[in-house]
């Protein structure tokens, strides 16, 4: 771990460097790259600060206990901070070990975050509205941008598939997570005799790529216009503003209505297009590493089950990591911290039993 953080304190060192540079700083684009790894490497470097601090101050407080002619007030109080800098530098220790794992590439990406209603008919699409809502509170919640780029809606006020772009900091690192079946168990408005009912909707969040690293041939488009259906007024039934777009060597084939404007809905749409490509070469190349290990590495395996969201009881049950809160309607109402930190710590603690020796 130390000669680990010598080589970041060099490296952290050269980038302060860097930022006073003259020359960096008359370059946009070379100060912005510069400027994101310090930032990136700054919470490490100031825990390891705290680190030496408690270090240095546990030393001096045992050099104090070794004194003999130390009176006893002041030994009970040596003792004490002993105890508490010791407490602190293992603390600590164990932080750094945390941010010194290695670093998922995709986790400083926005996101397109897809929700599609699944088993359960009209109580799924229902369902499905209260996740999108859920998504986009929780994105107000940490000053995400958010932007519903399409929307297959129902006549009930449901959602049968929808599509949000969410942009910010560090937004894959804690929705990375959220792809899977979700479920959901409740009584429906239109049950008179007061059964629960079992719905399912899937999530699949899909890193945005950028245009340099998914490179699109405009000959491999088909690009069709046609006239936006649902509420919408007048403009919805006589302009041709819709965007189908289909992505022939795949057969890809990606929608977007919600504009008025005919370019804003091709952005959107080719904004979609790009993210699945850049998922589908995501899994390939997942799948070429899991079968060289033998063993499945994390693809996000879209058909698990990974959390049920019980009305009833007021539940919600994330099956992977056995955590149970009994706080539904704020989880819904976008306090998401609660459920995403724990499968963050979890797989943190999974990182590093797989780097400690057997």
């Amino acid at each position: 771990m130390f000669e680990q953080m010598q080589m970041v304190e060099k490296r952290y060192q050269e980038l302060t460097r860097l930022l006073a540079d003259p020359a960096v700083l008359s370059d946009g684009a070379r100060y912005a790259q510069v400027n994101r790894e310090w930032k990136s490497l700054s919470p490490l470097m100031e825990t390891y600060q705290a680190y030496q601090n408690a270090l240095q101050s546990l030393q001096e407080s045992r050099e104090l206990l070794a004194d003999p002619t130390l009176d006893s007030d002041l030994l009970e109080m040596a003792k004490e901070e002993e105890a508490a800098q010791l407490q602190a530098s293992r603390q600590l220790a164990g932080r750094l070990q945390i941010l010194l794992l290695p670093k998922d590439p995709l986790d400083g990406k926005n996101v397109i975050l897809e929700i599609r209603a699944g088993a359960g008919g009209e109580e799924a699409a229902l369902f499905a509205h209260s996740l999108l809502r859920m998504y986009t509170m929780y994105a107000a919640r940490r000053g995400w941008k958010a932007e519903l780029i399409s929307q297959n809606a129902t006549e009930l006020g449901g959602v049968k598939e929808a599509a949000l772009s969410l942009e910010g900091e560090d937004i894959y690192s804690r929705l990375k997570f959220e792809s899977g079946v979700h479920r959901v168990q409740r009584v429906p408005e239109t049950e008179t005799g007061g059964r629960i009912h079992t719905s399912t909707v899937t999530v699949a969040v899909l890193p945005q790529a950028d245009e340099v690293e998914v490179e699109i041939d405009p000959k491999d488009l088909q690009i069709d216009t046609f006239r936006s259906s649902g509420a919408g007024g007048q403009h919805i039934n006589k302009t041709e503003s819709a965007i189908r777009i289909t992505h022939l060597p795949t057969g890809l084939v990606v929608e977007c209505q919600d504009e008025r404007s005919q370019y804003k809905n091709k952005d959107k749409a080719m904004k979609v297009l790009r993210s699945r490509l850049y998922q589908r070469e995501l899994e390939k190349q997942n799948q070429e590493i899991a079968d060289n290990r033998k063993a499945q590495v994390g693809t996000g395996d879209r058909s698990e089950r990974i959390r049920t969201y019980n009305f009833p009881q007021g539940r919600c049950t994330d099956h992977r990591i056995g955590l149970t809160l009994y706080r539904l309607e704020a989880i819904l109402d976008g306090d998401l911290d609660e459920v995403i930190d724990p499968l963050i710590a979890d797989h943190q603690a999974r990182l590093l039993a797989a780097q400690r020796p057997l």
